[in-house]
C-alpha cells in the first residue's frame, strides 16, 4: 500500500491543540503560557483496580520511550511502579524483551521478596532489578515510579568517579538532589547491595550508580522518565564540556549555589 500524498495529510496546525494559538509569536504573549488542565493533571480514581490498569499503561509508554531516546542497552535495564492495589508489590519488564516490545500486558508483578505474583506469558525476573527496585520502594513510601538503565552517558559519567556541576539551568534541577554511589560490586544480585544504593540515594530524585550507570525516582511515572531523560543529556553535556576545556587551560564556569537553589 502506498503512503499517503503530502498534500492529503493534515497540516500542524489543524492538529494541534485548540488552545495554541496559531498567530506568529510574540515575547510575553499569554497565548504561549497556556495549560491544558485536562491533560497536565493526573486522573483520580475511586476504584484502584482502574488505577492499575492506568497506571500499567503509562509505565508501558515510559519503556518505549526509553527506547526511542536511546537509553536500553540489550536486556540491561528496569523501570518499575509500585501497584497500586498491593503497595507491597511492584510492577517491571519481563527480563529478556526489549524496551521497544513491551505492552501493559507483558510486565509483572513482584512482591518484595522477589516472588512473582502474575504478569504475562514471559515472568523471567531480572534478579538485578528485584534487588535494587524493592530496597527503594521499600525505603521510600513516596516514590511510585524507578528507573535505571545502562544508557550511554550515564555509564559514561558513572566511570568518572565524581557528580555533576552546575554548568547550565537545566542541570539546577539535579542541584543538591543526586548522589554518587561508589560501591561497586558487580551484578546487583544481593539485597544487602540494594539496601546500601536506598541509603546513599536518601531522600534525592537521582544517583549515579559508580561503573554501572544511573537511576531517577519520582512520585509519578512521568516525572521519573522526564529526570531521567534530563539526567542522561546532563552527564552528556557535562562529559562534552568537560572534554572541551582540557588541555586549554580554561576554567568551566559554573553556578553559584544561591541561584542553583532557586
Amino acid at each position: 500500500m502506498a503512503p499517503p500524498a503530502l498534500s492529503n495529510l493534515p497540516l500542524f496546525a489543524e492538529t494541534m491543540h485548540p488552545s495554541i494559538s496559531t498567530e506568529p509569536y510574540k515575547s510575553g504573549d499569554p497565548a504561549l503560557a497556556y495549560v491544558d488542565e485536562e491533560a497536565e493533571t493526573a486522573p483520580r480514581f475511586d476504584n484502584k483496580y482502574e488505577e492499575r490498569k492506568y497506571l500499567k499503561h503509562r509505565l508501558a509508554i515510559a519503556f518505549r520511550i526509553f527506547a526511542q531516546f536511546g537509553l536500553s542497552e540489550g536486556v540491561a535495564g528496569h523501570i518499575t511502579l509500585r501497584d497500586p492495589v498491593e503497595p507491597s508489590s511492584f510492577w517491571v519488564n519481563p527480563f529478556g524483551l526489549h524496551f521497544s516490545l513491551i505492552r501493559d500486558a507483558d510486565l509483572i508483578r513482584v512482591d518484595h521478596n522477589g516472588k512473582v505474583i502474575e504478569g504475562g506469558q514471559n515472568r523471567r525476573l531480572n534478579y538485578a532489578a528485584y534487588a535494587i527496585h524493592a530496597e527503594i520502594h521499600k525505603a521510600r513510601p513516596d516514590v511510585l515510579c524507578a528507573a535505571h538503565s545502562h544508557s550511554t552517558y550515564g555509564r559514561a559519567m558513572a566511570a568518572t568517579g565524581r557528580t555533576l556541576s552546575m554548568l547550565t539551568q537545566d542541570f539546577c534541577v539535579f542541584w543538591d538532589d543526586h548522589v554518587r554511589y561508589e560501591n561497586f560490586a558487580g551484578l546487583v544480585l544481593a539485597p544487602e547491595e540494594g539496601q546500601a544504593i536506598a541509603r546513599v540515594l536518601g531522600n534525592k530524585k537521582a544517583a549515579i550508580l559508580g561503573n554501572h550507570g544511573i537511576l531517577t525516582v519520582g512520585p509519578t511515572i512521568e516525572a521519573t522518565v522526564a529526570w531521567f531523560v534530563l539526567f542522561e543529556r546532563c552527564c552528556q553535556i557535562q562529559l562534552l564540556a568537560d572534554a572541551s576545556s582540557t588541555g586549554t587551560g580554561i576554567q568551566l564556569t559554573t553556578i553559584g549555589e544561591d541561584e542553583a537553589r532557586r
